[in-house]
């Protein structure tokens, strides 16, 4: 199953777009602004998260509109529909729909596994550890629906207990006590399930040739064990050393992904951009074959060829090809898609409106 219709109210530019007639690749077309991305941000929006520009609902809402935006889907002529939107009095809100029933936007991930790379995600490796560990749970999320969940709670936990580690009056040890017991389940959880899709995108890895995109090894960095009762005598007995700093200092917010560029054995960040972005690719391929025969698998490509030369877009496109997913690309020509045009779904952008050619 995939996508097979798509439509946007008061999203950004597109005032009222309607996408039908997908195929297997699907290409957007336009100059600079026209909108493109914005439609790659709006299917984005159909996985739990806050979507390919992390961006606040409010942001999302088009100039003209009525203070609020919807984007809805149509997974297999219908048999599924799954939307999400905003309303002008709680403009941050974000609601959920699925075949017209309300519900919270980790069920969103049930029914569809999205991964994107956009220009932004360019200097992933040279970034901060939170890009990487962003970019690692949407490739668990985009596999394990149960990871936002996880998330989610580990979050509030923390939350919580920095601002309890923070308060000027010394914290109840029992309060403590329930709030890093809920860290440690949903923390190992979250740590376990980065550490196996790392361990199973690195035997995927292994498995394809150096060329032509720059065979990358992974390696899940965690200082702490992946187990919950360890993680929560940690915490605990970390309490003194956290009040003084005023946060938590070991937990699953702070592991990291490391890799490295592995013909020349170099760190990610030290090596070349036209390296960084090639591994970023490989590691996105690897995803898609790792996931192939679960749920319908969108990804979601921003500018993906215009710079790739054409012996790479060509591996490139037959690996797309290949792992079965609908890809959805842009580009403000249509030349670096030449080779896949007859097979493709093809859509011109211009000022927030879309026409297929």
């Amino acid at each position: 199953m995939s996508l097979t219709r798509l439509t946007l109210r008061d999203f950004r530019n597109h005032a009222a777009t309607r996408l039908e007639g997908m195929r297997a690749f699907n290409v957007l077309v336009g100059e600079n602004g026209a909108g493109k991305t914005n439609v790659l941000e709006a299917i984005s929006l159909l996985a739990p998260g806050r979507g390919l520009r992390r961006a606040q609902p409010a942001e999302m809402a088009g100039r003209d509109g009525s203070g609020g935006f919807a984007v809805a889907a149509e997974i297999e002529d219908g048999a599924v529909q799954i939307g999400t939107s905003t309303a002008h009095e709680a403009p941050n809100r974000r609601l959920v729909r699925i075949n017209g029933a309300e519900g919270p936007a980790a069920r969103l991930g049930e029914w569809l596994s999205i991964t994107w790379l956009t220009p932004a995600m360019d200097r992933l490796f040279a970034e901060s550890a939170g890009s990487r560990r962003r970019f690692l749970d949407r490739l668990v999320l985009a596999r394990e629906p149960g990871h936002a969940r996880n998330a989610t709670r580990y979050e509030t936990a923390l939350r919580e207990r920095n601002r309890l580690l923070g308060d000027p009056t010394e914290p109840d040890p029992l309060w403590l006590d329930g709030i890093e017991a809920q860290m440690a389940e949903s923390g190992a959880a979250m740590a376990a399930a980065r550490a196996a899709l790392v361990a199973a995108l690195g035997r995927v890895l292994e498995t394809v040739p150096e060329q032509p995109f720059a065979r990358p090894s992974l390696v899940y960095a965690s200082a702490v064990p992946i187990e919950a009762d360890a993680l929560r005598s940690m915490l605990r007995e970390g309490r003194r050393r956290d009040r003084a700093a005023g946060r938590s200092l070991i937990g699953p917010h702070r592991d990291d992904l490391a890799v490295t560029l592995a013909a020349k054995n170099a760190p990610a960040a030290d090596c070349s951009t036209g390296e960084q972005k090639a591994m970023l690719i490989a590691i996105v391929l690897a995803h898609a074959e790792l996931t192939a025969g679960e749920r319908p698998r969108l990804l979601l490509l921003d500018e993906i060829a215009a710079h790739l030369d054409p012996v790479r877009r060509t591996a490139l496109f037959e690996r797309l090809e290949s792992s079965g997913a609908q890809v959805w690309m842009t580009g403000t020509e249509m030349a670096p898609f030449a080779e896949v045009s007859g097979s493709s779904a093809v859509w011109a952008v211009r000022d927030g409106l879309v026409e297929p050619l």
